[in-house]
Formats: C-alpha cells, structure tokens, sequence
C-alpha cells in the first residue's frame, strides 16, 4: 500500500487547508486511517482519525472543533480539513493506514499503524 499527502501549504492564522491522502496498491487491506502530525523537534502525535466505515472519529483535543477527518472508499482517499489554523498547527502532516479491523475501530497511537505516506508541510504564518 502506498500513501501519497497533499494539499499542504503556507496560509496566515484564521486561514483554512484540506488535506488529501491517497492509497494505492492492496487498498483492500486498509480499514482505519489517520493524521498525524510532527513539528520540529517533537514526537509525532495524532491529530485525527477515523474507522473503516466512517463511522467513528477521533480528534485530538487541540483540534477539536477546528478540523474534520472524513474519507471515500470508493476513491481510497481520506482528508483532513483544517480550519481555524493557528501558528502552533505549524508541522509535517503525515497519512497513515491500519490493515483489516473491524469497521468501526478507530486507531489512536502510531505503533497502531500499518502503513505511513511521506508527509506533507503545513506552515500557519502569525
């Protein structure tokens, strides 16, 4: 399975980003996927997440609100809208994908996940 990010960018504070993530290859082994995200100097963490069916989500608190995970199976593609975006979003967004669950397991931690795309930068400007 390959996982290519995009939609990162530079936008000012207050502004909006939608991030895609496309899968390619054995995408009939992905159930849950997820966002994550990597700034400078610390740990990855995740930003979202959400199951197999759509039917479950998670956020991290910090973006509770602000951002929305949602996905197209038919198109193998999951997003992350961005809104609200403040400087401390500022980082290397990453896709990630888990192999078969059921459908409405939601992944929280990295270890969790399966399969990574390379990242996509997103920069908040004050």
């Amino acid at each position: 399975v390959q996982l290519v990010e995009s939609g990162g960018g530079v936008v000012q504070a207050g502004g909006s980003l939608r991030l895609s993530c496309a899968a390619s290859g054995r995408t009939f082994s992905i159930s849950a996927m997820g966002w994550f995200l990597q700034a400078p100097g610390k740990e990855r963490e995740l930003v979202a997440g959400i199951s197999r069916s759509a039917g479950r989500t998670y956020y991290a608190d910090s973006v509770k609100g602000r951002f929305t995970i949602s996905r197209d199976n038919a198109k193998n593609t999951v997003y992350l809208q961005m809104n609200s975006l403040k400087p401390e979003d500022t980082a290397v967004y990453y896709c990630a994908a888990s192999r078969v669950l059921p459908p409405l397991v939601v992944r929280t931690a990295d270890h969790e996940y399966d399969y990574w795309g390379q990242g996509t930068q997103v920069t908040v400007s004050s």
